[in-house]
């Protein structure tokens, strides 16, 4: 069963520690069996600066039920003292993998009394998020209404962009008044913080979130919620389903494929059903049709192998349109440079060499459909023009070309000398000819434990995060350089610790974390729904974005539009290289979006790697009926005003008790499902809340308090 991440707490002799932003851990917390280590950062240059904090000698790992001591150690220098130039601090590492037994924790100095959030040590401890995550989708879904049933009560929407001159009756954007070539291109998701639709863009995406069940399918369950669920296909696929059935809509006759759907820019409107503006779409192109021929190819294996018959049969469709799409580019060879004409919106024409990239993949994932030899000779002929390959330098900007290198390689009868020449790049690609995948993890580069470079980080951040994460989780999925295999799985890890609050910020990458076990989260988007100036905008009556969304990150170029006449946006601006984000959605001139999108591939490719690290054992193939409700009770809204409400079954009366972090006693009344319960009094923080029933907790759950 799903484990919503609990804070439970005794009543008496708690610590008064006070909880303490230096300290940064997993906040959603630690699988049993790995490596373990937090992080105390006494900053130096940027933002925060100067905030001095020297850790005891001695700090302490404490049960948060029963504020025992289950650990305690000196914690470790980071490079002898020396500032990280990438985050402007100096840092302490403070490992406690010893710490194995399942319960929630946190780090206190007894020298300050300072401590950290609490953690949940579990193997189950990232289902949650996993679940959020990939629920994100279904927010992102054009044409179709949100109920309270699958988004909750805040989020619902009424069907969006299938008004007039909309999706049903789209529009050619060189030819708008001609009603012969109007087309139904409804459905599929939107592509990020607009509401606009591109082929291209959906290559990462989709393939991420394929490689993501194949590479761990048990950890996929069908109950996550949406309309879908409990269908016996599990819920990954059917929100996969939802863009592929939109591509097939996007396919042409002959094979090409159109680039894309858009308003004539980035107009919008919150919610999604108040954008009435035309939509119009743009012309075929070569590099569109090798993205759907290689993202059919590739799911027609997944959807054929289920077990559902009519899942069978759509991958059969997939295949059959995959070869469709091959058989064009065959007739119509050389290289789409389209002009995005008429259209302000993002023009997703890619260069020369990503096309020939992606009909490499397509070669691959037809090749593993079929068994045919003419896509296995064209591999054989053409992986080496693949700049990972030439350079013997694997690196997270083509990972979905990697990513379908190694599947080749693991392929039934595929070449055997192609295999050993890719898998031995690899080897020693990752392992030393690329500094900055396993030799900088081995000399502790990064003090916080995820390396990228300067350089990387740019636009879109989080999405190469969590592709070099990717890269090391490759390496044990295929079994390759076995003898660091420990350290692939731990350098893998301090990506995801990362994402969750292993990072300068101290900040967990995710929207309304709090449900899944995060304490200082992403609180704003840029989004259309939910982004500046909308409901859910950071204002008095705070409800925030749906949980799970992961913004775009860091971006050390980041910089405002000329038009900007204001002081320096610091943060983002004139800050370490890590320090250079700011949580905010202002639009322009300000240009937030440089930090705060989404898009539907950053989000896949955090989906892809947490699912190598979370847990399959305790996945269920039930429908749940609310995706925060556990034990049959839930807090809601959270974030909360000035009303929180016991959502529950029963008319038994219980207790809530609400303490604060540093387990002071703050409210205590007797209640029932249903009730509502004044917190104005509340200052703004994080809170925990027990429910009780004959002096037992039965449920706890942290809540955040906003104005």
């Amino acid at each position: 069963m799903r484990f919503l991440f609990l804070m439970l707490i005794c009543t008496t002799g708690f610590s008064q520690s006070v909880i303490d932003t230096h300290f940064k851990i997993d906040q959603i917390g630690y699988r049993t069996a790995d490596k373990k280590v937090a992080l105390i950062s006494n900053p130096i240059t940027g933002y925060n600066a100067p905030s001095a904090y020297t850790p005891g000698t001695t700090l302490e790992i404490r049960d948060a039920a029963s504020n025992t001591i289950v650990f305690s150690g000196a914690p470790t220098t980071w490079n002898g003292g020396a500032t990280h130039a990438q985050s402007g601090d100096k840092a302490w590492w403070f490992d406690f993998s010893s710490v194995t037994v399942v319960g929630n924790y946190y780090v206190n100095d007894p020298s300050t009394n300072k401590r950290s959030y609490t953690f949940r040590i579990a193997d189950d401890v990232y289902n949650d998020a996993l679940i959020y995550a990939l629920r994100t989708y279904y927010y992102q879904r054009c044409g179709t209404s949100k109920v309270s049933t699958y988004s909750g009560a805040n989020y619902t929407d009424a069907l969006c962009h299938e008004g007039a001159l909309q999706d049903l009756d789209c529009r050619d954007v060189t030819n708008p008044s001609n009603v012969s070539l109007s087309k139904n291109l409804s459905g599929g998701w939107h592509d990020a913080g607009d509401y606009n639709k591109y082929v291209n863009f959906t290559w990462s995406t989709l393939n991420y979130l394929l490689d993501a069940y194949e590479q761990k399918p048990a950890v996929f369950g069908d109950a996550n919620n949406i309309p879908e669920s409990g269908n016996g296909t599990p819920d990954i696929l059917d929100e996969t389903k939802w863009e592929l059935d939109w591509l097939l809509k996007m396919q042409l006759l002959n094979g090409s494929v159109l680039m894309k759907v858009s308003t004539l820019g980035f107009n919008g409107g919150s919610p999604p059903s108040a954008d009435n503006y035309q939509r119009l779409y743009g012309a075929a192109a070569s590099s569109s049709t090798r993205t759907v021929a290689s993202v059919f190819a590739h799911a027609a294996i997944i959807f054929r192998a289920q077990s559902n018959a009519a899942m069978q049969i759509y991958g059969d469709t997939l295949l059959a349109r995959a070869q469709l799409a091959w058989n064009w580019l065959q007739n119509n060879p050389g290289y789409s440079n389209y002009a995005n004409t008429n259209f302000s919106s993002a023009n997703p024409e890619v260069s020369n060499y990503e096309q020939d990239a992606r009909s490499l993949t397509a070669a691959i994932y037809l090749y593993a459909a079929t068994g045919t030899a003419t896509y296995r000779t064209y591999v054989d002929a053409n992986y080496n023009s693949m700049q990972p390959i030439q350079w013997t330098f694997w690196y997270p900007f083509e990972s979905v070309v990697q990513n379908s290198l190694l599947y080749y390689c693991f392929t039934s009868g595929a070449t055997v000398n192609t295999t050993n020449a890719i898998k031995a790049n690899c080897i020693s690609s990752v392992s030393n000819n690329n500094g900055d995948l396993l030799p900088a993890y081995v000399a502790n580069t990064d003090a916080y434990m995820a390396y990228l470079k300067d350089q990387d980080y740019q636009f879109n951040s989080d999405e190469y995060k969590s592709e070099v994460g990717s890269i090391y989780t490759n390496m044990n999925r295929y079994n390759l350089d076995v003898p660091n295999q420990t350290n692939y799985k731990n350098a893998g890890e301090g990506y995801v610790h990362f994402f969750h609050g292993m990072n300068p910020e101290g900040n967990c990458f995710l929207t309304n974390a709090s449900v899944f076990g995060g304490d200082k989260f992403t609180m704003q988007i840029y989004h259309g729904w939910f982004g500046d100036g909308s409901i859910y905008d950071s204002t008095a009556s705070y409800i925030g974005p749906p949980p799970g969304f992961v913004p775009c990150g860091i971006d050390y170029y980041y910089t405002p539009d000329v038009a900007y006449t204001g002081p320096p946006i610091a943060p983002p601006m004139n800050q370490p290289v890590q320090k250079s984000y700011k949580d905010w959605n202002t639009s322009w001139p300000e240009n937030s979006w440089q930090c705060s999108e989404v898009g539907i591939y950053t989000e896949a490719a955090y989906i892809k790697l947490l699912s190598m690290y979370s847990d399959s054992i305790s996945i269920t193939t039930s429908v749940v009926t609310n995706p925060i409700v556990e034990n049959e009770w839930s807090i809601i809204p959270n974030p909360a005003n000035e009303f929180i409400t016991l959502s529950g079954v029963g008319i038994e009366p219980v207790f809530i008790e609400v303490y604060d972090l540093n387990g002071k006693l703050i409210l205590k009344k007797d209640a029932i499902a249903g009730q509502s319960i004044n917190v104005s009094s509340l200052a703004p923080s994080i809170y925990l809340c027990l429910i009780k029933k004959e002096n037992k907790i039965i449920y706890a759950q942290k809540i955040s308090i906003v104005r």
